[in-house]
């Protein structure tokens, strides 16, 4: 056997690779990182190293004696090419492994904009450990810190500089933050949670150059004509799928590598999961892609039970978190064109139902982690009717408790 091949060593790759041992795959398991560490979690690099100096070594997905025991092989180098013909994986300066069934868990990199004064010094991204300490240095020393983004990353980095006492402002080219995740309630409570805490948002504002002063940063250059002082300028435009190889070994891509709804790709003999994933759905035609580590864990251990014969497809309910100093943000399912809100609660803590043809879609939780639960829990059972949620008086705990008590009577 030349056994499964996962590439990637981010929380998907790591998942699907122990799941396959779990279930008794007994054949050569090989899991392929980019990067230099050990796999380690990818959450606090945006929250805890950067607020408060977290220990990188506390940030190992699973301990060495995992891999080892599990007799999974760990292969450091990032991978250049897939010969599907061939079933090879070539791997820079190594050895090429073969492969009976190919995992492609590559995740996301930064979205890449073109931009004056882009390689100055004090301009930083965020998506590896690397990248983090480097960012935690820097913020150390910043006293005016400029963020081009106001989606998730961009606003926890900016709560980590506050947290240090750094002054910071946020370009968000949209009219609002989150705005490709979150409905406008709770973006409004993100902006102003912000605001609160002495963080400068500027809407609709385009940025043009990066000014420079001796090699090193020195401010923003906006359309209007704006120019914002900073010694430290954070990209945080979003993130695209990590495509790259399977482009080159001919998969279907669109925005990502398109799968299906048990995750193969074009070629039957590869799968790909996580971030890198385009899951389309062929009963609505829709297709999507999600950047969150439930959603690659998930993936990762469904991948390891279709590898070892399981026939379902994929139905996770996602769900996601975001810790932004003491606002705590928590979205289960996926709002999309939502057709209605319902907002439950006060100004400090409140949920907004969100419904699409009459259905609950998704739930988006702001410091209102009780509702958070009692939504996943009522989600992987049943999406509930307008007229349902409306008889329960929006109560999640209630409708949750039914429906496990009709799941447990039915078994």
């Amino acid at each position: 056997m030349r056994g499964v091949v996962v590439i990637g060593a981010g929380h998907a790759g790591v998942e699907v690779a122990g799941s396959l041992r779990d279930g008794g795959y007994r054949g050569p398991v090989t899991l392929v990182g980019a990067e230099p560490h050990p796999p380690y979690q990818r959450p606090p690099l945006s929250k805890e190293v950067l607020a408060d100096g977290g220990d990188p070594g506390a940030l190992s997905l699973r301990a060495d004696a995992y891999f080892a025991d599990r007799r999974i092989a760990l292969r450091t180098g990032p991978a250049v090419d897939i010969d599907r013909t061939g079933r090879h994986v070539h791997i820079a300066g190594g050895e090429p492994v073969g492969y009976d069934h190919l995992v492609l868990a590559t995740g996301a990199a930064p979205r890449r904009i073109e931009l004056a004064g882009r390689s100055l010094r004090g301009v930083a991204e965020l998506r590896t450990l690397d990248d983090a300490l480097a960012l935690r240095t820097s913020l150390a020393s910043a006293r005016r810190v400029v963020v081009l983004g106001g989606g998730f990353i961009g606003m926890e980095v900016a709560s980590a500089a506050r947290k240090r006492g750094v002054e910071v402002t946020v370009i968000e080219l949209g009219d609002r933050l989150l705005k490709r995740a979150v409905s406008p309630p709770v973006s409004a409570a993100v902006a102003a949670h912000h605001r609160a805490e002495q963080v400068r948002l500027w809407f609709g504002e385009q940025v043009v150059e990066l000014v420079g002063s001796r090699g090193h940063v020195a401010g923003v250059r906006t359309a209007a004509g704006r120019v914002l002082p900073a010694d430290l300028v954070v990209l945080g435009v979003g993130a695209t799928a990590e495509d790259r190889l399977a482009r080159r070994a001919g998969l279907a891509t669109d925005g990502g590598v398109l799968v299906d709804q048990w995750l193969a790709t074009s070629d039957p003999l590869i799968t790909a999961i996580g971030d890198c994933a385009v899951v389309c759905d062929p009963a609505t035609g829709g297709r999507r892609r999600l950047e969150s580590i439930q959603n690659a864990t998930d993936q990762g251990r469904y991948a390891a039970g279709r590898i070892l014969g399981e026939r379902r497809p994929y139905g996770a309910v996602p769900w996601f978190w975001s810790n932004q100093g003491a606002l705590r943000l928590q979205l289960v399912g996926v709002a999309g064109e939502s057709d209605q809100l319902v907002v439950r609660g006060d100004e400090r803590r409140f949920s907004v139902f969100c419904l699409r043809s009459g259905r609950l879609a998704a739930v988006e939780s702001v410091n209102d982690p009780g509702t958070h639960m009692a939504a996943r829990r009522l989600m992987e059972r049943m999406s509930p009717t307008e007229a349902e949620l409306v008889a329960a008086g929006y109560d999640v705990r209630t409708l949750a408790r039914r429906a496990m008590a009709r799941e447990t009577a039915v078994a």
